[in-house]
């Protein structure tokens, strides 16, 4: 018996290894999406419950609004993706991050 563990992947052949490198790749990704869907509803949550102190903060609420519904916005809807991408340019501007 040694006190060394065992790297059970060294002895899988290389299909088996990649299937597992795949399984443990995707198994993160999906614990990365679960953690930020949860970060993003407390976020979503505070925004709710706190009022805006300022018209930045207010803005600040309006482009997490306006990006949520541009990535809802069909690819061919050219028209409202250039208006939604013209208000965050004028937030922006407004704002003095340009």
């Amino acid at each position: 018996m040694t006190d060394h563990p065992v790297d059970l992947d060294k002895h899988r052949g290389m299909a088996a290894q990649k299937a597992t490198d795949l399984r443990r790749a995707l198994a993160e990704v999906e614990a990365n999406t679960r953690e930020l869907r949860e970060r993003e509803a407390d976020l979503e949550h505070r925004m709710m419950t706190v009022p805006a102190a300022s018209w930045p903060e207010a803005a600040v609420k309006a482009r997490h609004l306006l990006n949520l519904y541009a990535a809802s916005l069909p690819a061919e809807d050219t028209r409202h993706r250039a208006l939604v991408a013209a208000l965050l340019d004028d937030f922006a501007r407004l704002s003095g991050e340009n």
